[in-house]
């Protein structure tokens, strides 16, 4: 089996559970290619904690962690399994605690939806550690691709809420948000990964494109995972409500991978 991908999906309004567009469409056509996958991680900005946690829940139920949206959404559900014995091994490789009680926030849910509606491959989250060494973290959990599973991080590149246009999903664009995601995008590119670790001091715009860091951080769990022969591949590029980018891209080794596009 080939080494797993690793893949970045920008989960964006929990809305987007509901909606068709350029960003579902794109995420449904890459998910068509993890057929035969026997899991994923998942590192959801939207689980926090003080060391590292790991669910062992064998059906997590959703987690409706957000307020004011249709009705309708806090009725979906997504029926993947979980996966206590693989937990069990993130645990072991990662010094993380089990969590037996918890479900699954809406950062896992709601993008895998749309990036593999069959629900059909078992998932176990890991919890965001604050203050710690995420590219360590990510390290931990490299073994695992060997065995063909998917590290997915799940979370957004400019993310914003104080700053997005809520008058429209298809508003223009702020340059300010354009120039951080292309400068994130150009790094990946190249994988220069100290210049995405280094954003704070190093790309235009930091302070408004990551005004707290938990939505960015599971790309740095990601990259701490790839090896030097990873190339970036994008899955989706652009924006909605103005600035809240729903940059998507896979990590990895492969001659049929693209460049990532970094307009």
């Amino acid at each position: 089996m080939s080494r797993a991908p690793l893949v970045f999906i920008s989960h964006g309004a929990p809305s987007v559970a509901l909606e068709e567009d350029d960003f579902t469409r794109d995420v449904r056509r890459f998910g068509e290619s993890l057929d035969g996958v026997p899991a994923m991680v998942v590192v959801s900005a939207h689980w926090q904690s003080r060391g590292v946690r790991v669910n062992a829940v064998a059906r997590p139920g959703p987690i409706y962690d957000f307020g004011g949206f249709s009705p309708e959404l806090y009725e979906l559900r997504y029926g993947a399994p979980g996966d206590p014995v693989l937990a069990a091994e993130v645990a072991r490789l990662t010094g993380a605690e089990l969590e037996t009680e918890r479900g699954w926030d809406h950062g896992l849910w709601v993008p895998l939806m749309h990036l593999r509606p069959q629900a059909d491959i078992p998932i176990v989250e890991l919890a965001l550690p604050y203050n710690a060494d995420l590219s360590a973290l990510g390290r931990a959990l490299a073994p695992l691709r060997e065995r063909g599973v998917v590290i997915v991080g799940s979370g957004g590149i400019v993310h914003n809420l104080r700053m997005i246009h809520f008058e429209g999903k298809d508003v223009p664009v702020d340059a300010w948000a354009r120039e951080f995601d292309s400068y994130i995008a150009a790094a990946l590119a190249r994988r220069d990964d100290a210049a995405v670790a280094e954003y704070r001091s190093r790309a235009p715009h930091a302070s408004l494109a990551v005004p707290t860091p938990e939505h960015f951080e599971p790309l740095l769990v990601l990259l701490g995972a790839a090896s030097p022969a990873d190339r970036a591949e994008v899955i989706h590029e652009g924006f909605h409500y103005g600035n809240l980018s729903m940059r998507s891209f896979a990590l990895r080794s492969s001659a049929s991978t693209s460049a990532l596009p970094v307009g």
